[in-house]
């Protein structure tokens, strides 16, 4: 139903920091959960951070303290504040609105971080 696209990908050395956005082609309700994934090469997906559908923050433990989950309503965008990168953070990202099985994707972007 909604369309996700994610922006600010690339390639950043470890220590590094890039903002993932995923803005939505429309208005997302509040009691929608939301949420950024990612997968690294030959690894399973697996959850980075959430907004849950009341509202509270999750986080992987391997990303607390480092990445910042955040939505702009009047942009309907979705944000990834992602500092302090390492290369295990290396893996295609995507973001996802209204559950892992029956919500929208978005196509992914790329984060590589090396030296």
């Amino acid at each position: 139903q909604v369309q996700l696209v994610e922006s600010g990908g690339g390639l950043v050395q470890p220590g590094g920091s890039l903002r993932l956005s995923c803005a939505a082609s429309r208005s997302i309700s509040s009691d929608l959960p939301m949420g950024w994934y990612r997968q690294p090469p030959g690894k399973q997906r697996e959850l980075v951070a959430a907004i849950t559908s009341g509202g509270w923050l999750n986080y992987a433990d391997s990303v607390k303290g480092r990445f910042t989950i955040s939505r702009d309503n009047a942009k309907n965008t979705l944000y990834l504040q992602m500092n302090s990168l390492k290369p295990e953070d290396t893996a295609v990202y995507r973001c996802n609105v209204g559950g892992i099985v029956f919500g929208s994707w978005g196509q992914g972007t790329q984060v590589t971080v090396s030296s």
